[in-house]
């Protein structure tokens, strides 16, 4: 992109960023990715950019599986926000601090998040269904002062306490000073046992009320790249990186991503399915940017027989729809036709992410939810907070195709000469101009090493993001899976998602993972599928699943052998671990497995008898 700097510009005066001060400067250094500096002369404040709306229109509506339901109007977030980030100032907390998160998808967690911004703290969180240890292995790199947390959370029909776990954690992270916890399934108990802790709203009140005179000068403005959130690598080959985001970045980045790639407007209720410990949660605030109503759900997607989240879209006149891709092949499996069922005459645009969507996904979404809306496929990831390719609300819609690349992200597909694949040609993921929302750097790595040999490594200059796609005579971008799990039988290389997209049509298949086994000096494709109630794995599904992926990719994708198995070991933000599956099947160890939701799987996949023939 040869225009960058004018881009950026465009986009800070059309979004129209509030800051004390912008500068002549949009970059400096940037052709450097690790030296390009963003507006280095501009100070601003997130949170504020966030809450600029003041009036009686929902900005936060929170809805639990159980079906409570809260809300908060603009005005009204602006006064909790600004009570909370005062009671963190009482306590101490002040500008690079870290405030941290163990939290469900509630508004609590969103104002929390905001007061740390306002004072410029670094905010960071995972969901409540972490482990201890995984826990550990996050916030015990960055220090917190103070945690964020909730005695439980609703999942599938259960009450899932939290209180255990957090008091362990707690006696194993010195740095924490304060426990604030907010109370989710029912009426206060006893915090003895946890150390420092306190209600929520008593830690709230015990700040003076905000005049609104302070609330005014409540945000500290800061410079653009100021920390403002810590995420995390998944963590399943060893402890997570601590990813550092700067504020304006990703203020910028999103802005522009929910005005321009979604077209998000202040009378749009949006709507992302996602945990606190995923970045599509990060996103999804940010949408308070744009003066839209914010819905937060936490609890299971398919609640109430699959109608929680259909219920949801009615009740609430969801207009922008968030989901992962895994979801809405769940629905599909489970025979759900939303279009029958439920009126959505507010939905206009669905999103997907999290994996690729295959093309019966887009069939069956025009088919049985909703046939004049804008189903826009999107993949980025939490390296960059925000996305490489996505939606374009000017652009037809084709199946199984992402509709774009980011505007101001020069991205392209490498092959394995280095130079820019053609159209059609499968390559590398990378991106050769610096961008806004590049991370400031890793926690607790001075010079700047674990951040090169990340996404610099293989070619210096140019970031290589993982994921291994195509772009498409349409214009359009396919994602084929991650790269480093990409499969290369007989030395050809082969994207895991191009055989998923196959297998996912078949109504007996639930799930299915695919790696490549190290076999006779070369290496065999391996897949393993989750089968519906009831289904056996016998010669004739076999054979009818050879035939899909052959008929819908080549005799090349077509699997040596194909195992049945019980699950599939997913991340806690719901993504398959095809690295740690792979591992098991050779024997040797997968060092994490607290970064998994279900870590028992793993077991599911060791010494399997066919697999040695």
């Amino acid at each position: 992109m040869e225009n960058r700097a004018a881009f950026w510009s465009a986009v800070w005066d059309f979004c129209a960023v509030v800051s004390e001060t912008r500068g002549e400067t949009v970059v400096s250094d940037g052709d450097h990715f690790q030296h390009a500096r963003w507006f280095p002369q501009a100070r601003l404040n997130f949170a504020e950019n966030l809450l600029q709306r003041r009036d009686d229109r929902p900005a936060l509506v929170s809805l639990l599986e159980n079906g409570e339901r809260r809300s908060l109007s603009y005005a009204e977030l602006q006064q909790r926000v600004a009570q909370v980030a005062a009671a963190l100032r009482g306590h101490g907390v002040k500008a690079g601090d870290r405030v941290a998160g163990f939290m469900p998808n509630i508004m609590e967690t969103a104002v929390a998040m905001l007061a740390a911004a306002s004072i410029g703290a670094v905010w960071s969180s995972c969901s409540p269904d972490f482990g201890v240890n995984g826990v550990l292995d996050r916030f015990g790199q960055i220090a917190p002062r103070v945690l964020f947390a909730a005695d439980g959370y609703y999942y599938n029909g259960k009450p899932c306490d939290s209180l255990e776990r957090l008091a362990a954690i707690v006696k194993r992270i010195d740095s924490v000073e304060r426990v604030v916890l907010t109370p989710v399934l029912g009426g206060k108990t006893d915090l003895s046992a946890i150390r420092a802790a306190v209600w929520f709203d008593d830690f709230a009140a015990a700040a003076p009320a905000p005049r609104p005179a302070i609330i005014e000068s409540a945000f500290t403005r800061l410079p653009f790249d100021h920390p403002l959130y810590i995420m995390y690598s998944s963590g399943t080959t060893g402890k997570p990186k601590c990813i550092v985001h700067g504020a304006g970045g990703t203020l910028l980045q999103h802005l522009k991503e929910h005005r321009l790639h979604v077209d998000l407007r202040p009378e749009d209720v949006f709507f992302y399915f996602t945990t606190c410990g995923w970045m599509m949660w990060n996103w999804l605030v940010s949408g308070l940017a744009t003066g839209a109503t914010v819905l937060l759900y936490d609890g299971s997607p398919l609640a109430r027989d699959g109608d929680a989240l259909p219920d949801a879209i009615d009740s609430e006149r969801i207009s922008v729809f968030g989901v992962g891709a895994r979801y809405l092949t769940a629905l599909e499996k489970a025979g759900k036709r939303p279009r029958r069922t439920h009126d959505l005459a507010s939905l206009k645009t669905i999103l997907s992410t999290g994996s690729p969507l295959s093309r019966a996904g887009f069939d069956y979404v025009y088919r049985d939810i909703k046939p004049d809306v804008c189903l826009s496929s999107i993949s980025g990831g939490t390296d960059i907070l925000s996305c490489f390719v996505g939606g374009c609300p000017a652009l037809p819609v084709h199946a199984g195709e992402i509709q774009a690349r980011g505007l101001g992200m020069a991205v392209e597909f490498w092959n394995e000469q280095g130079r820019a694949a053609a159209v059609g040609e499968k390559g590398e993921l990378v991106c050769v101009k610096p961008f806004p929302s590049t991370p400031v750097g890793f926690w607790d790595d001075p010079d700047g090493e674990k951040y090169r040999n990340a996404y610099f490594a293989r070619w210096p200059g140019v970031w290589a993001h993982g994921d291994y796609g195509e772009l498409t005579a349409a214009g359009g971008v396919v994602i084929h899976g991650r790269s480093d799990a990409a499969l290369n039988p007989g030395g050809v290389r082969i994207g895991t998602a191009e055989i998923y997209r196959q297998v996912e049509i078949l109504p007996q298949v639930r799930e299915c993972l695919a790696i490549g086994q190290e076999w006779e000096g070369d290496a065999r494709v391996v897949l393993f599928v989750v089968l519906g109630e009831g289904v056996a794995l016998d010669d004739e599904l076999v054979a009818a699943i050879k035939h899909a992926i052959r008929r819908g990719a080549t005799a090349r994708h077509v699997p040596a052998k194909i195992v049945q198995v019980a699950d599939i070991p997913r991340t806690i933000s719901g993504k398959i671990v095809e690295l740690a599956v792979r591992d098991i099947v050779h024997g040797r160890a997968v060092s994490n497995t607290d970064a998994l939701a279900n870590p028992e799987a793993l077991e599911l996949f060791r010494d399997l008898p066919e697999l040695r023939s």
